[in-house]
């Protein structure tokens, strides 16, 4: 019989494993009970079926802790056996009939070289398990998703280039003399078919682009001429006219190479410009500075537009989305141009944002560290 009377040290180790969320058995080195708490016994409906008290032996515990697993179970299925493994530490994960899952972990405990028994704990992770479940089948649906996205945006991008490509043809074939002369009308008409079939083939080349992003995007790294890239950006964008006519300002100090993708920058840099020119008044001035500081090339697009409202700041860089003023505006745009440049810019292991203030401005910052991404 164990002995009665007041047990301080027994009360207190009591009180701890009350405290523990989980349900608990502490198991002396002779497999005779220390002591369980109540969420154990609960676990187990153990109440009135197993002597439990201090001294008590585990075995019979054991046993019918043993009879509320799952029958396909694989570890032992005796008392002795799951005793067997007290003296290290073990976990394992057990599923019941009624379609719990519990997490089983025996810690051994010593002093010094004296082996003085084992904290057996018991979690229930059921719910933990079926959020699990739950995401993992979340994913799977949007990765599907997101595969049929892709191959959607693909098929469709095909198959509107190609008359897209006729529709050129046919215009740069009428705007040959030999054709025949046109009148100033004809021209002007000809002109904005131009204009609008070159603006959907930028869409088309931006979702096809951006469904690349998503897969797997191949960089070419190398060294890369930041001077020269800018300059190359700035005179390909003045070339191109992108649209209003502002003024536009380079200013970039020298600075050493940076290990990247030129093209993939330069792209970056067009649709940036590009943005400056599309918001910006035909008096207005686009400014693009840049300068090495600290291990990095920090460059910044700025300009004298409509600016970015603060709290659309981030979520312009989301795929298809316009701050209201574009919208309200009229300003054409599909809104991938700076989820893609950005992408680009991560791939880099650098950062573009975007700051100005609304109604005097937007500014875009990107920095990029020379070495490339770590």
């Amino acid at each position: 019989m164990p002995s009665e009377g007041p047990h301080p040290d027994r009360d207190r180790l009591q009180a701890v494993l009350e405290a523990l969320p989980a349900g608990a058995l502490m198991q002396g080195p002779a497999d005779e009970v220390l002591t369980v708490n109540q969420q154990f016994v609960r676990m187990f409906d153990l109440a009135g079926r197993v002597d439990l008290s201090p001294g008590a032996p585990v075995r019979p515990v054991a046993r019918l802790v043993r009879a509320f697993f799952a029958p396909d179970h694989t570890g032992p299925h005796t008392a002795g056996g799951i005793l067997a493994g007290r003296h290290v530490h073990r976990t394992a994960e057990i599923t019941l009939p009624d379609g719990r899952t519990i997490r089983r972990e025996v810690e051994p405990l010593r002093h010094e070289d004296t082996y003085l028994g084992a904290l057996w704990v018991f979690h229930d992770i059921s719910e933990r398990k079926r959020r699990d479940h739950d995401l993992e089948r979340d994913n799977l649906a949007l990765t599907e998703l997101a595969r049929q996205r892709n191959a959607f945006t693909a098929a469709a991008s095909h198959e509107l280039r190609t008359p897209l490509t006729s529709v050129i043809s046919f215009c740069e074939l009428l705007t040959d003399p030999s054709v025949g002369t046109l009148g100033t009308e004809q021209r002007s008409f000809l002109d904005a078919i131009r204009r609008n079939a070159d603006r959907m083939q930028q869409v088309i080349a931006d979702l096809l682009l951006a469904t690349r992003m998503r897969a797997a995007p191949e960089l070419e790294f190398g060294p890369v001429d930041v001077p020269g890239m800018l300059q190359d950006a700035v005179l390909e964008h003045m070339t191109r006219g992108d649209g209003t006519g502002a003024f536009t300002v380079l200013d970039c100090a020298p600075g050493p190479a940076l290990h990247g993708d030129r093209h993939r920058l330069q792209h970056v840099l067009a649709n940036l410009l590009e943005n400056a020119a599309k918001f910006t008044p035909p008096d207005g001035l686009i400014t693009v500075t840049a300068a090495p500081r600290r291990g990095f090339w920090e460059i910044e697009v700025a300009d004298t537009g409509i600016g970015v409202p603060e709290e659309f700041r981030e979520e312009i860089f989301t795929g298809f989305v316009r701050a209201p003023n574009a919208h309200t505006g009229g300003y054409p745009g599909t809104g991938l141009g700076l989820a893609i440049s950005r992408t680009v810019v991560k791939l880099h292991g650098g950062t573009l944002t975007a700051g100005g203030t609304e109604g005097e401005g937007a500014a875009f910052r990107i920095r990029l560290p020379l070495a490339g991404p770590s």
